[in-house]
């Protein structure tokens, strides 16, 4: 059983000492946001950590504007909007060290009636597949690579401006470059320290290609816990930047150069411990792991929703860009969909479609599914790309709209086999949510093109 960063009774202890003076408790919604309570933290110990608190159930059936939208069965005006159950994960109790006097814990969510989980909940639906996976045996670990891009605006400025004309951290592509993320390092450090105090394990930051553009990684671990780290990292880093007057974006095509990703690194361990996907097949591969690369190639398009769940997910599909657009595999080549990296017992998967606009909770679950659909029908995993894969003409390619992806995915078998009609649903309705939004706008790319000119 995971550790917690803080266990209830040294909360308790921190709190009568005048340490911490503020709990929050957070639920992860559907766009992969914290959102929660502020508690007194007497009023947290002697309530809600026995008890749990409530949320409204709109909180998984809103826009992205928290705009309340029609097409949920679990959440409307007609059912009233009531309330479902925050109950405390004390697993991921920990301090939060940019909220000086606050510690941070998540909920899972159940209804008020006593009648389960909230199926719709992304943590239980990564825990659903999490569960089908332990019937065979196996643990899923995960690693998630956020990339993002910062500007030495505030929020507010950015919001005024209308989010045009900012001023990126860098002036120029900092890839791998010392002395341009020496610029910026303050603030990195901060993010690096902080997480490092709030219970996550950080391995590294370095430039990335666009303008302003970095990247903060932490070391894997198993999947839940992944996603937990990612989620506060994604909130609390934001928070941090806030504070530093700047501003950090995690969308996945913020211009029109290159898009933030969000590589994730997967495997599968037995019982033992050891790797299931080392062997002695094709890239050292196990009869497992083969089975497990052909089912994720075999869903990815019908589960790209779950990897790229927004409009501007797939702008970021560039021919000539590292964002992968074919669907292959290939070992240490990053034109692949799927990238076979590390050696021995540290063997992975690499799935680089996901942006870093992405739900940790979603893909990672989309991720184990799509395995289980490889072992199960004991898949055969194709040849190896060694070339190019954006020239293979033969190769299946990334949806090119969330409208193509919202297709496949209310069209797919696999996914109502493994997700459930309730979540294939939910989540549909909300891809047709934004696409709706969407067509009703008018954007500045129109207004230049038409004004005057048409």
């Amino acid at each position: 059983m995971r550790k917690a960063p803080l266990t209830l009774e040294q909360l308790r202890v921190a709190v009568a000492e005048g340490e911490i003076d503020t709990v929050v408790l957070a639920l992860v919604d559907m766009q992969g946001r914290l959102q929660g309570k502020r508690f007194h933290a007497p009023f947290f110990l002697d309530q809600v950590a026995e008890h749990g608190s409530e949320g409204c159930n709109y909180l998984l059936a809103v826009d992205v504007d928290m705009n309340t939208v029609d097409g949920y069965a679990m959440s409307s005006w007609d059912r009233g909007y009531g309330d479902f159950a925050m109950v405390p994960d004390f697993a991921t109790l920990r301090r939060m060290p940019w909220q000086p006097g606050s510690a941070l814990l998540l909920a899972d969510l159940t209804w008020l009636d006593g009648s389960g989980d909230v199926v719709a909940s992304p943590r239980q639906i990564l825990r659903r597949q999490l569960d089908r996976l332990a019937e065979h045996g196996l643990t899923a670990y995960a690693g998630t690579e956020l990339e993002f891009v910062l500007f030495r605006d505030s929020y507010e400025d950015a919001w005024r401006r209308g989010y045009r004309d900012l001023t990126p951290a860098n002036q120029y592509n900092v890839d791998y470059s010392l002395l341009g993320t020496a610029r910026v390092e303050p603030l990195l450090r901060r993010i690096r320290t902080e997480m490092a105090g709030a219970g996550l394990t950080p391995e590294s930051a370095k430039g990335e290609c666009n303008l302003g553009q970095h990247e903060i990684a932490f070391r894997y671990d198993e999947a839940v816990a992944c996603a937990d780290h990612h989620v506060i990292y994604k909130n609390g880093a934001k928070e941090i930047a806030a504070q530093e007057g700047m501003a950090i974006t995690f969308m996945a095509k913020p211009n029109e150069r290159e898009g933030n990703s969000c590589h994730i690194h997967f495997s599968l361990r037995d019982s033992s411990g050891s790797s299931a996907m080392l062997g002695d097949g094709p890239a050292h591969l196990s009869a497992t792991g083969q089975r497990v690369l052909a089912g994720l190639l075999a869903t990815m398009r019908e589960f790209s929703l779950l990897f790229a769940p927004n409009i501007n997910s797939y702008k970021r599909y560039q021919p000539g860009s590292f964002a992968p657009t074919a669907l292959r595999w290939g070992v240490d080549n990053r034109t692949c969909a799927l990238r076979v990296v590390g050696h021995g017992q540290g063997m992975r998967v690499e799935n680089r479609v996901p942006g870093a606009d992405v739900n940790p909770y979603l893909a990672i679950a989309g991720l184990v599914a799509g395995a289980l659909h490889g072992i199960d029908g004991e898949l055969e995993l194709g040849q190896e790309c060694t070339g190019n894969a954006y020239d293979d003409p033969e190769a299946e390619r990334v949806p090119t709209t969330l409208r193509d992806a919202l297709a496949l995915w209310e069209g797919s078998t696999v996914a109502r086999e493994a997700f459930g009609d309730e979540v294939v649903a939910h989540y549909a309705n909300q891809a047709r949510v934004e696409l709706a939004a969407f067509d009703a706008a008018v954007t500045d790319w129109e207004l230049t093109r038409g004004f005057e000119r048409l």
